[in-house]
């Protein structure tokens, strides 16, 4: 995934494993309302909804929200721009991963072939 640039001055992301809208602007230097207007705009962003409709986010959620926050403050994305890296970003992530599984395969199939070669 794409690494945040400037992001080292924003305090350390606790060991908790949910965070409340408060919590995450805080640890993002973003407003409360802009997260919420972020949820709307990026598909990668789903904070866990609880009682009263209550946002939760997970620590992935917070390291995506300072993606975001680096590709438009920082590198100076317009919203549409940063979703579109950030779907790249994703895509990318995903073709590495299945790139790996099909070398994988194919090196398993030819050892299969060892096994089943009749006299080698």
């Amino acid at each position: 995934m794409l690494e945040p640039t400037h992001n080292n001055e924003l305090p350390a992301i606790p060991g908790k494993r949910y965070f409340t809208i408060g919590e995450v602007s805080e640890l993002c230097a973003v407003k409360p309302h802009v997260l919420r207007y972020w949820e709307q705009e990026f598909p990668q962003l789903k904070p866990v909804k609880r009682r009263g409709n209550r946002r939760y986010y997970q620590r992935e959620d917070v390291l995506t929200i300072r993606q975001i926050r680096a590709l438009l403050y920082e590198q100076g994305y317009t919203i549409g721009g940063a979703r579109q890296r950030m779907t790249d970003d994703d895509e990318g992530a995903v073709s590495v991963h299945v790139q790996a599984v099909i070398k994988e395969t194919i090196e398993e199939l030819e050892d299969v072939l060892k096994v089943l070669a009749p006299g080698k």
